[in-house]
């Protein structure tokens, strides 16, 4: 009977094996989560680029003019896109300016333009730089606006007036404290009366000058641990760590109607500061979320400036280039690029009669050339391509109201 026993008992286990093997994840109970947890991708880092003010003329334009009719943008190349409508909620108007957009895209709630975050009603809503930190995330933003201008603000801040930027910049401190802070908007940092490195009332626009009523806030920051930089060459040896950098008083450029005093030659391009923003970022364990801004776009289409427009759309791939590499290097990335709404009607062209601003403009490797035509110095309610890179990309396709992004990213980032 012995003899019996042994085969008879590992036949059985064997059986039980099989059994337990072919056992559905319904019954399987923990090694079956386990198992679907580890197919989950995985998002460590969120970047989001918002190329202000850009719809897919724009995209089209800069595709034309820097790649040519054969070629692609970078954000062109990312692996999914789809569609984004933009309206606010706002009973004057059904057109979206930057803050009630990008509010939505924080908050995951439309409001009424001018509004940073906060409902129809005037209250403060969560934001997703602020709950990114909250869940142990390093945080950062970029723009070649002011710091504390509409987009980035509505990431980190709450206010019923987009105007009250020098509010804005003392929450960045006392409340949402992101990491990294690099851009323009020297000028909301001091109180009126003291200049800091850039002058007051510069040549270029008279109309800039300290006007902070918050007190000497670069000191504070100074005081809370940032490295507080202002030229290009100390953005570059500025060590590890909290990092605020200020290149201009107000947007990083000189927004004018083409020949008319448009200026557009950043004391620090995007590009850099998104680069050395990822190298700072990166170093925290737990991830980071980064809001990337190119504002140029937006600014310069208002001036219905196509050549500047176009200078813009380069910095902007530039700096997706940079983003996508790191990205590409760093599996668990995500990487979203879109726009918060479209400015200045801009359709494609044939050059025939047109003249001046609108071009004609060379399209790059043939001796075609086309225009960009207007048809308003505002905003419109086109709807905004947006692509995207990395897990959970795939979540982008199909068309979506813009609170749509937060509805992706907020369980990606507060988990």
């Amino acid at each position: 009977m012995r003899k019996l026993a042994v085969p008879l008992i590992l036949g059985l286990l064997i059986l039980a094996g099989v059994h337990l093997l072919r056992r559905t994840p319904a019954d399987s109970g923990v090694a079956a989560r386990t198992t679907v947890a580890a197919a989950a991708p995985a998002v460590r880092n969120v970047i989001f680029v918002n190329g202000d003010g850009m719809a897919a003329a724009h995209r089209e334009a800069g595709r034309l003019f820097l790649a040519g009719p054969g070629g692609s943008l970078t954000m062109d190349r990312f692996p999914y896109s789809g569609q984004l409508s933009t309206s606010p909620a706002d009973p004057a108007s059904i057109v979206t300016d930057s803050a009630a957009g990008a509010s939505a895209w924080a908050t995951g709630r439309r409001t009424y333009n001018g509004a940073i975050s906060v409902d129809t009603g005037g209250k403060a809503l969560p934001t997703l730089g602020a709950q990114a930190k909250k869940a142990g995330r390093a945080t950062g933003l970029v723009t070649t606006s002011q710091v504390t201008d509409a987009s980035p603000a509505a990431f980190f801040a709450n206010a019923t007036d987009r105007d009250a930027e020098d509010d804005i910049a003392r929450q960045y401190l006392e409340v949402s404290k992101p990491d990294v802070i690099l851009g323009g908007g020297e000028d909301w940092w001091l109180p009126k009366g003291r200049a800091g490195a850039y002058p007051d009332r510069p040549a270029a626009d008279p109309t800039e000058f300290s006007v902070g009523t918050k007190g000497d806030l670069i000191a504070k920051a100074r005081k809370n641990g940032y490295q507080y930089v202002s030229t290009a060459a100390q953005l570059a040896a500025a060590k590890p760590g909290k990092l605020l950098g200020l290149f201009a008083n107000e947007e990083m450029f000189q927004q004018k109607s083409e020949g008319r005093g448009d200026v557009y030659q950043p004391v620090v391009g995007l590009a850099t500061m998104t680069q050395k923003a990822l190298g700072a970022l990166s170093t925290d364990p737990d991830g980071f979320f980064l809001l990337v801004e190119e504002e140029a776009i937006d600014e310069f289409a208002h001036a219905n400036n196509g050549r500047r427009v176009l200078q813009a759309m380069g910095e902007l791939e530039r700096t997706v280039a940079v983003v996508q590499s790191f990205a590409a290097a760093h599996p668990g990335t995500l990487v979203v690029v879109t726009g918060d709404h479209e400015t200045g009607g801009l359709a494609i062209a044939d050059p025939t009669g047109v003249t001046g601003e609108d071009g004609p403009f060379p399209v790059k490797g043939t001796g075609l050339r086309f225009a960009m035509k207007w048809t308003t110095g505002g905003h419109t309610a086109q709807d905004v391509p947006v692509s995207a890179y990395g897990p959970l990309a795939e979540k982008f396709t199909g068309k979506h109201p813009n609170t749509y992004v937060h509805e992706v990213l907020a369980p990606i980032l507060t988990g």
